[in-house]
């Protein structure tokens, strides 16, 4: 009936042109390239193929790429993860990883937009104190290293280790603090942490409740207290992208997300 009535009251061409104009807007309001500038860089990302729980095969890692690039995604830093016992990658093995990826990306039609390159994502445990005193370790940009501790308990000297980054030259980027659970209940560290030297990096998807509801709470706060500096995938797997996705069709949670995003240019 609306139809019809649109017909009648306005005639078929411009019925027509005004249904046009309106497909053609939701497709602009729904189109997440508008979010992601060409400067934009994702800092934290496991899309290195075969050496950490990230991308498995060079095939997932051009798929997971092909995927980004399509959300206007085009600068990646690619953070294996570094942690003793478990992954224990070594600069030379995540260089090597990264620069074969880079070889494949760049002899592939659709994905020449893409550059990466490589840094990781050290776990503050003894292997890292050990790499910091040699100075062995591959920053971000310029000084900038992305650190990571454990979800239920952050090292008993973690002030001591945040300290001894910043003596060794560095500037530690802590890795998603919305996720660490023993922090939900003191949101107080946060600030300590921040008067201590670290800067905030919050992955994306913990905008939905992907991770549950109380670290999607504490993003928020996070947010809302102006205490994120920069914004990262923390991309491992498809079932990451789908969320990814779904956060950029939600413009109430990417518009609080922009300023954060702006940011992350600074470090392309």
């Amino acid at each position: 009936m609306a139809f019809w009535y649109a017909i009648c009251k306005f005639g078929a061409n411009n019925t027509t042109k005004m249904i046009f104009d309106l497909f053609k807007s939701k497709k602009k309001e729904t189109s997440p390239e508008r979010y992601f500038s060409e400067e934009f860089i994702d800092i934290h990302s496991h899309i290195l193929p075969g050496i950490d729980d990230g991308a498995k095969s060079t095939g997932h890692s051009l798929e997971l790429l092909s995927k980004m690039y399509k959300l206007g995604i085009r600068n990646f830093v690619c953070t294996p993860h570094v942690i003793e016992g478990m992954w224990e990658n070594s600069t030379e093995k995540i260089l090597a990883t990264c620069q074969k990826l880079k070889s494949t990306i760049e002899q592939t039609e659709n994905l020449k937009g893409i550059h990466i390159r490589a840094a990781a994502e050290y776990m503050m445990d003894d292997n890292f104190t050990h790499l910091l005193e040699k100075k062995d370790l591959l920053p971000i940009k310029d000084n900038k290293i992305l650190v990571e501790m454990s979800y239920l308990s952050p090292p008993a000297n973690l002030f001591e280790i945040i300290a001894e980054i910043q003596v060794k030259g560095f500037v530690p980027i802590l890795a998603h603090p919305e996720r660490y659970n023993s922090y939900h209940e003191d949101l107080g560290v946060y600030e300590q942490l921040k008067a201590a030297g670290c800067l905030f990096q919050l992955n994306m998807i913990s905008l939905t409740n992907y991770y549950g509801k109380e670290v999607h709470e504490s993003a928020l706060w996070l947010l809302s207290h102006n205490m994120i500096d920069f914004a990262g995938s923390d991309l491992h797997h498809m079932r990451h992208m789908g969320t990814i996705k779904s956060l950029t069709q939600r413009d109430d949670m990417m518009e609080r997300l922009k300023p954060v995003l702006l940011n992350n240019e600074q470090l392309k």
